[in-house]
């Protein structure tokens, strides 16, 4: 009978530390939910030189929110950072390095500071990095690639998709 209201008393202390930890967890993921949304949408690549050595870093966070109506023709956005070993600044501006969309040219590049406001919920932003907004034409797939791109170095290629792309593996099968 004491095993019982032993196990009962221990039980009822493990439950009640759980519950308290669940909720300050489930606090935290509420107050920083865009940024967890933004990282999810998140890709890197790096650029290489023929020996193999890192020259440059890419990192893109695709600004996709899923709408309601079905004819959905804005334009695919992203928020681009990157960060070259050999110090060029302005890249995408001076076309050092290309970024494409399906082969597509971005339609528009604006340069921004990693200190702006919609840089706080964006994962992986340094104070060494170069950021822009880069929008591109329209695509009516669910998934495409971002091919970036250097005259100097090997290319990379992020995959974005609409959905989850967990999702897009099980329509596929």
């Amino acid at each position: 009978m004491h095993n019982i209201i032993f196990i009962v008393i221990v039980a009822a202390c493990l439950a009640g530390c759980t519950q308290k930890e669940e909720i300050v967890l489930m606090q935290e993921f509420e107050k920083h939910k865009t940024y967890h949304k933004h990282l999810s949408k998140t890709e890197k690549v790096q650029l290489y030189n023929s020996a193999g050595e890192t020259k440059a870093l890419l990192v893109a966070t695709y600004l996709f929110t899923q709408v309601s109506y079905k004819k959905d023709e804005r334009e695919e956005v992203f928020i681009v950072g990157i960060s070259a070993e050999d110090g060029t600044k302005d890249g995408f501006m001076k076309s050092d390095y290309v970024l494409t969309l399906n082969g597509r040219p971005p339609k528009n590049i604006q340069k921004i500071s990693y200190k702006e406001a919609k840089m706080k919920d964006i994962s992986f932003v340094t104070e060494w990095g170069e950021y822009y907004v880069m929008a591109f034409p329209h695509v009516e797939s669910k998934s495409f690639d971002l091919v970036f791109e250097s005259k100097d170095y090997l290319k990379g290629v992020l995959h974005f998709a609409k959905a989850a792309k967990y999702v897009l593996e099980q329509t596929k099968q």
